[in-house]
């Protein structure tokens, strides 16, 4: 029976609409358009403070580290993106009145072992990272680790941190990316505008100002890598195990006084930062090198198609259903 819904599934080309899953509820441009303007507004005019702002933004965060101190700063930029998430969700039910799996995902239950996979993979990658690079080069960091501290810092961490990330890609794989698929008729402008737009939202970050506009291209870069995996996948599982691990345990295990995490963490990084070949290492080679492990693993075919094909008409989509309802 499975074999052959999978079978039908290909015919009808359902298992490939991520995006057209929009259609599963009360699509309209106000609906769509209304969060992404709301917090783009938002992100402009935090720069253009920080433009205009006297302090730097390291100066400014590490004002307020002396002032309330490094856990207290964490939950002030975490908690703002954890209310920006059921903002995102409690709209996509009431508003769209779509199902939150249909925003998450193209089948029928949201796959948390994907989300687990991708977390655990990353995770590992960083820590490995990690530790090769304070091997290598131990002049540039400094053991930081106390007990009490680094607790606190893993429980605000694994509270707040995976709901900052999923903030994020509910915002700009699920909404922004079904809603602008479903105008474009197609795949790959969704995917130019959303990682586009996902990487301009660091500008604000302190590692832009201290090390140059260069680091967008990391930025941008990511955003192009998560919008792949979701479009591939036709589901955000991967992206959301993906950018939780790398929020949180870069948290965890390693932060400067430059970042915009700065936090309790088990080293610090005290090196003098510059923008050299390794911001272009995960774009270049290690984002690739993921996407042949999640393609091997998840059987992805059709790249083209997937990344560049057409969304169908809403009629054509919920024609698409009812025929494999009825195989």
């Amino acid at each position: 029976m499975v074999s052959k819904i999978a079978a039908m599934g290909e015919k009808y080309n359902i298992k490939f609409m991520y995006i057209a899953q929009g259609y599963k509820g009360n699509i309209g441009l106000w609906k769509y358009a209304i969060l992404p303007l709301g917090f783009i507004g938002l992100m402009v005019l935090n720069y253009i403070s920080i433009m205009l702002s006297p302090v730097s933004v390291e100066d400014s965060i590490q004002i307020m580290i002396d002032a309330i101190g490094s856990h207290a700063v964490l939950v002030t930029m975490l908690f703002p993106m954890a209310i920006g998430l059921f903002f995102v969700l409690v709209w996509t039910k009431f508003v769209h009145q779509q199902s939150i799996t249909s925003l998450t995902t193209s089948r029928t239950v949201i796959d948390w072992k994907r989300v687990a996979f991708a977390f655990l993979l990353w995770g590992g990658v960083t820590v490995v990272l990690t530790v090769v690079s304070v091997y290598f080069s131990p002049e540039s960091y400094v053991f930081n680790f106390k007990l009490g501290p680094f607790l606190l810092l893993a429980l605000i961490g694994i509270l707040l941190i995976p709901l900052q990330t999923s903030f994020e890609e509910y915002l700009f794989r699920g909404h922004m990316m079904q809603g602008i698929g479903i105008m474009a008729k197609n795949r790959w402008v969704p995917l130019v505008v959303t990682s586009v737009l996902f990487g301009i939202m660091h500008m604000g970050n302190p590692e832009v100002e201290k090390l140059g506009y260069g680091i967008m291209v990391y930025y941008i870069g990511t955003g192009f890598f998560l919008g792949i995996i979701t479009l591939m996948d036709r589901g955000l599982e991967l992206a959301l195990g993906f950018h939780a691990a790398n929020n949180l345990i870069g948290a965890l295990l390693m932060t400067a006084d430059w970042t915009a995490f700065q936090t309790d963490s088990i080293y610090l990084d005290v090196s003098d930062p510059t923008l050299g070949w390794d911001i272009f290492v995960p774009v270049l080679i290690i984002y690739p090198i993921l996407l042949i492990i999640f393609s091997k693993k998840y059987g992805w075919t059709k790249w083209k198609e997937r990344l560049a094909g057409t969304v169908p008409t809403k009629e054509a989509f919920h024609s698409d259903n009812e025929n494999l309802r009825n195989a």
